[in-house]
């Protein structure tokens, strides 16, 4: 006989189809919970759905499509993820510690590169499209 898992092991997935299932929910509990709660993912998500939009009929080719898409998509990944560190953080403790202050800079500078990288991308897709002397 198997021994009963002790500590968060029982949280634990045991595989199949119903795993898929279950994930498929934590990631909508997810997506739901950062439109609640979350103004800044409602302002990317507000920003970056236009623009993935317009992105197919913006730029020249798929391939550069592709990369304008992927840069909005990951800032909300990103997003997310600093979401997730902000959130965790807050569970441990309310008060102000240097390494709780530490994990929440270190995620919005995350954003902020995410973010730079995205503007800077769309910079150079679009400027390759209307100012051809960046061509080379």
């Amino acid at each position: 006989m198997t021994p009963e898992p002790t500590g968060a092991g029982h949280l634990k997935s045991r595989g199949g189809l119903s795993r898929i299932w279950r994930a498929m929910g934590y990631s909508r509990a997810g997506f739901a919970a950062a439109f609640r709660h979350e103004a800044a993912f409602r302002q990317e998500l507000a920003l970056g759905l236009p623009m993935v939009l317009v992105a197919w009929w913006l730029a020249p080719t798929l391939l550069q499509a592709m990369a304008l898409v992927a840069v909005v998509v990951l800032v909300w990944i990103v997003e997310l993820l600093n979401s997730a560190i902000e959130a965790l953080a807050d569970s441990v403790s309310g008060d102000m510690h240097p390494l709780l202050g530490r994990a929440k800079d270190l995620g919005s500078a995350a954003v902020m590169l995410s973010l730079a990288l995205a503007g800077l991308t769309w910079a150079v897709v679009l400027g390759a499209r209307w100012l051809p002397w960046l061509h080379g």
